[in-house]
């Protein structure tokens, strides 16, 4: 089942549930105050009876007449104030009656109250009969009892109208809201099948399929994250090719670069073991050989750098002041801070340490490198030593944030524009990073938009112990 078929049931069994509980409700209600004031009327007019009655036996009864006159007097009393919806009974007797209705069973009567007026409404067949009473006493006389028999039928009729009626209109409200519903939740649900055959172009391959954004509302939101996510895909997929095309670039260069002296080696090697030639030619040999070797220690040290630094036993670590590899990284920077406009401020507030000079010249360099690309002519660069931290801070246009945990991989870059004028792979973080790890430390990045960034090497390994 789909889901704006889903969504459709849902709502409307939602609405007309709650619209038949309401409507039933509201039923309900009305019926109850219909029939509570109908009562209320009813009571109000059984005891100005009751009392105009009660008062005509009081002032004008034929005390000391027989039966019959007496009875006549309580009918003609009885037909003067009530009319033809009532009953009177003397001390349980029935005395006068102007009603359709026969007392069958006088006992079945309830017994009324001097204080309030009691009722009961009974059903026979398809009607509903109030039967309402109140008590009065007259001096001399006993006891009165005045009953109101009115059939209040019509009442539950025009209660049973309201429901059918409302019942009908619940019924077309109903019709006409569910194919509402049904077309505006079909309609409203477009944009995510629109997504997702979008999500199934870019499974099959189609980078540059988006959906189309129609509203600002929550599907809306959902849309456009969905084409930032597309978006994002896309430029990865592009890096990562780059970055594949780069490295079969670099594996070509690197086996060019080695082919060439490696068969210079094996040449003149051959020649030394095979061919009788003059001491002078020997030692020429030898020392081409010698030259060659040392260009691929050189070319060894740079595969290293491109590919990560691991245990070697060319990482040598010696005590080592601080301040003096500031000196050394300020004599390498000098001029390329001076190209830039730049000013390059060091403050050293530690001592000696354990670390690989080289290795630690490279990561400073490599840092303050990436804050002069960050920086514009004009700024400073500063580079801070304090207890077991060493900083470089810019003051250029900063990292986006969701950008930083990345910025440590390897081949990543940020500005991958900057980094092809600049002639850059995107290793110098991870680089920095791998030192970093060889002398027991890691790396801490903050960055601003538009405020700078600062990187920072921890040291909190053995190493890390300074003198200050």
């Amino acid at each position: 089942m789909k889901m704006w078929k889903k969504l459709s049931a849902l709502a409307v069994g939602a609405m007309l549930f709650a619209t038949g509980i309401f409507g039933g409700i509201v039923v309900y209600q009305t019926a109850n105050y219909n029939i509570s004031q109908t009562i209320s009327n009813y009571q109000r007019q059984v005891t100005s009876t009751t009392y105009a009655i009660g008062q005509e036996i009081r002032n004008n009864a034929p005390y000391g007449f027989g039966d019959e006159t007496n009875r006549s007097f309580l009918q003609y009393t009885l037909r003067k104030y009530g009319g033809a919806d009532y009953m009177l009974f003397q001390n349980g007797e029935l005395t006068g009656n102007l009603t359709n209705y026969d007392v069958a069973d006088q006992e079945a009567m309830p017994e009324w109250g001097m204080k309030q007026v009691s009722y009961v409404i009974q059903k026979s067949s398809d009607h509903y009969i109030l039967i309402m009473g109140k008590q009065f006493a007259s001096a001399g006389s006993g006891s009165y009892d005045l009953v109101l028999v009115k059939d209040i039928s019509q009442i539950y009729n025009d209660i049973r109208r309201q429901a059918y009626m409302l019942l009908a209109l619940y019924v077309a409200v109903a019709a006409v809201t569910v194919n509402i519903i049904f077309w505006v939740t079909k309609w409203m649900m477009r944009p995510l099948n629109e997504l997702q055959w979008t999500a199934a172009a870019l499974s099959g391959g189609d980078f540059r399929r988006r959906v189309h954004v129609r509203f600002r509302d929550e599907v809306g939101k959902v849309a456009e994250a969905f084409n930032k996510m597309a978006e994002q895909i896309e430029r990865q997929v592009e890096e990562l090719e780059e970055v594949s095309e780069r490295r079969k670039q670099l594996l070509g260069s690197l086996a060019h670069e080695l082919k060439t002296p490696m068969t210079s080696i094996i040449g003149y090697s051959d020649t030394l073991l095979h061919v009788k030639i003059s001491k002078e030619q020997e030692k020429k040999a030898l020392e081409y050989i010698n030259s060659e070797c040392k260009r691929l220690g050189r070319l060894s040290g740079k595969m290293m750098n491109l590919i990560g630094l691991y245990n070697d036993e060319s990482v040598h670590f010696v005590e080592y002041q601080v301040q003096e590899l500031f000196n050394r990284v300020e004599i390498l920077e000098r001029y390329h801070v001076a190209e830039k406009g730049m000013q390059l401020v060091t403050s050293c507030a530690m001592g000696a340490m354990p670390m690989d000079v080289d290795l630690m010249e490279s990561l400073l360099v490599n840092l303050i490198d990436n804050a002069i690309k960050a920086s514009k002519p004009g700024d400073t660069i500063d580079v801070v030593a304090v207890n077991n931290r060493i900083t470089v801070r810019d003051w250029g246009k900063g990292i986006p944030p969701e950008e930083i945990p990345k910025i440590t991989e390897a081949f990543y870059m940020v500005d991958k524009s900057r980094s092809r004028k600049a002639g850059g792979v995107g290793l110098g973080l991870a680089l920095c990073k791998q030192i970093a790890a060889l002398h027991h430390g890691h790396l801490e990045i903050e960055s601003w938009l538009d405020d700078g960034t600062s990187i920072s090497v921890v040291f909190d390994g053995p190493e890390g112990r300074m003198d200050g």
